[in-house]
C-alpha cells in the first residue's frame, strides 16, 4: 500500500477483520462504561462508605494494579502471544466488579478497584497487540477512530445513567450492572483468541522484570500514602517508595524515556505526560461540579460525556487525514489539554458559571483524540515485532504511573488545602500545575523527536 493510498473501504468489517473489530469495540465500550460510571458515582460511594479522606484512593488502587498487570501482560504477550491475556483480563475485571459491588466498607471497595485495575491493564495490552497483529500501519488510525466512536454511547448515556442509578437504586449497581456486558465480551473474545495464529517467540528484545513491576506498584502506593499522611515514619517509607519508583521505571521504560530522548523514548514520555495531566482533569471534574457548584450525581457526570464526544470527534478527524504528521497532532493535543485545564482552574471559583466545565471537558477530550492515536501509531512504527509487548506495556506503565501521581497529588492537595466537601482551592492548584506540565509536554514531540522514525 503506497504512502498516499487511502485504506480500502470496509477495512473494519471485512471477513478477516470483523470478529476482531467487534471484540475490540465491545471491550472499549465496557471500559468506557466502567470509567465514566465510576467517576460519576465516586463522590456518592465514598461519602456513603465514610471514606471522604480517601477520595483519591479508589482511583489510585485501580491505577497501581494496572501498572503491575500491564508489565506482566506485556512480558507474557512477547513470549506467548495475546490470546491468554485477552481472556484473563476480562475475568479478573469481572471479579473486581463483584467485589466492589458488594463492598461493606472502603477496604473492600479498594480491593475491588484493585482487581478491576488488574483486569483493565491486562486487556489493554492484549488488545493493543491484537491491533498490531491484525491491522496494518495505514489501517490503525481507522481502528483507533472506531474505538473512540465506541465511547460515544457510553459517553451519552453512561454518566447520566450512572447518576440516576446512584440516586434511585444505589451506587453498587454501577458495578454490578456491567456484569452481563463482561460475560458477552468474554464469549466474543474467546472466539477471537481461538482464531489467532500460534505465536512463535523471537530471541532477543527487552523483557520487563516482574520484580520491577511490583516495585513500581509498591513505590506509587507508598509515596502516595506518605504524602497524604505525613509523619516521621511516612517520610521514611515515602522516600523509599520514591527510590523504588525511580529505579524500577528505568527497567520498565525504553532507555532515555525519563530524559525525553528523540524517537521511541520521547513517544513513551509524551504519552505519560498527556495521559497523566488529562487523568487529573477527568478524576476531579465531577467533584468540582458537586463540591463547588452543587450539582447532583447525574448532572455532575455530564462533562465526562462532553469529554468523550470531543475525543471521538478529533479521533475521527485524524482518521480521515492519514497523512497529517503525527508529531504535529501530538503537539496540538497537548495544547488543547492545557487549555482545558486552564478552564478547569477557572471553574473551581464559585463565581464562575458551572457550564464552563463543559468547555473545559470539550477541549481536554479533543486534545486526547488527537494525541492518543497518534502516539499509538508512532509507538508501533518505532517497535520491532519482538519488542511490541515490552514497548506497549511501557506505554501503558507510563500512563498509569503518571495518572496515579496526578490523581494522588490531587488527593494530597485536598487533604492540605481543602476537603472533598469544599474542594475548590485544591483543584485550582492541581489544574494550574497540570496545565503547565501539558504545555511543557509539547516540547517532547518537536521536530527533532521524529529523527528516529
Amino acid at each position: 500500500m503506497t504512502t498516499r493510498e487511502q485504506p480500502r473501504r470496509g477495512v473494519l468489517w471485512t471477513p478477516e477483520h470483523r470478529t476482531t473489530t467487534a471484540g475490540l469495540l465491545l471491550v472499549v465500550t465496557l471500559v468506557a462504561f466502567e470509567n465514566l460510571g465510576v467517576a460519576t458515582a465516586m463522590p456518592t460511594m465514598v461519602t456513603e462508605l465514610g471514606g471522604g479522606a480517601l477520595y483519591s484512593w479508589p482511583f489510585t488502587a485501580f491505577l497501581v494494579a494496572s501498572v503491575a498487570a500491564t508489565v506482566l501482560a506485556g512480558r507474557f504477550c512477547d513470549r506467548r502471544g495475546p490470546a491468554g491475556p485477552l481472556l484473563a483480563g476480562p475475568l479478573t475485571f469481572l471479579a473486581g466488579l463483584l467485589v466492589a459491588g458488594g463492598a461493606p466498607g472502603m477496604p473492600v471497595l479498594l480491593l475491588g478497584r484493585f482487581l478491576q485495575g488488574l483486569g483493565t491493564g491486562t486487556v489493554l495490552v492484549a488488545t493493543a497487540l491484537l491491533i498490531a497483529l491484525v491491522y496494518t500501519d495505514r489501517e490503525r488510525p481507522v481502528i483507533y477512530a472506531a474505538n473512540a466512536a465506541a465511547w460515544v454511547l457510553p459517553a451519552v448515556v453512561g454518566p447520566p445513567l450512572a447518576g440516576l442509578v446512584t440516586e434511585r437504586v444505589g451506587w453498587r449497581w454501577v458495578f454490578l450492572g456491567l456484569v452481563p456486558l463482561v460475560l458477552v465480551a468474554l464469549a466474543l473474545l474467546t472466539r477471537v483468541a481461538r482464531g489467532l495464529e500460534r505465536h512463535v517467540p523471537r530471541p532477543g528484545g527487552r523483557r520487563a522484570g516482574v520484580p520491577a513491576a511490583m516495585f513500581v506498584a509498591a513505590g506509587v502506593t507508598a509515596l502516595t500514602w506518605a504524602v497524604q499522611h505525613p509523619s516521621a515514619l511516612a517520610a521514611g517509607y515515602g522516600l523509599a517508595g520514591l527510590v523504588a519508583l525511580a529505579v524500577s521505571l528505568r527497567r520498565l521504560l525504553p532507555e532515555g524515556t525519563l530524559t525525553g530522548r528523540p524517537g521511541l523514548p520521547a513517544v513513551v514520555a509524551s504519552r505519560a505526560l498527556v495521559a497523566g495531566t488529562f487523568a487529573g482533569m477527568e478524576a476531579y471534574l465531577p467533584l468540582t461540579m458537586t463540591g463547588v457548584h452543587g450539582y447532583g450525581p447525574a448532572l455532575a457526570g455530564l462533562p465526562l460525556t462532553v469529554v468523550a464526544l470531543g475525543w471521538c470527534a478529533t479521533e475521527v478527524l485524524q482518521a480521515r487525514h492519514l497523512d497529517w504528521p503525527r508529531e504535529s497532532l501530538v503537539r496540538a493535543g497537548f495544547g488543547l489539554v492545557a487549555a482545558g485545564l486552564v478552564l478547569l482552574a477557572v471553574v473551581t471559583r464559585p463565581w464562575c458559571p458551572g457550564w464552563v466545565a463543559f468547555a473545559a471537558a470539550l477541549l481536554g477530550g479533543a486534545g486526547m483524540g488527537l494525541a492518543m492515536p497518534s502516539l499509538s501509531v508512532l509507538l508501533l512504527r518505532h517497535s520491532p515485532e519482538h519488542e511490541r509487548g515490552f514497548n506497549t506495556s511501557a506505554l501503558q506503565v507510563g500512563d498509569w504511573v503518571a495518572a496515579a501521581l496526578a490523581i494522588g497529588c490531587g488527593g494530597v492537595l485536598l487533604g492540605v488545602l481543602a476537603s472533598a466537601a469544599r474542594p475548590g482551592p485544591a483543584i485550582l492548584v492541581l489544574a494550574c500545575v497540570l496545565a503547565a506540565v501539558a504545555a511543557l509536554g509539547s516540547l517532547l514531540t518537536r521536530p527533532r523527536a521524529a529523527a528516529g522514525k
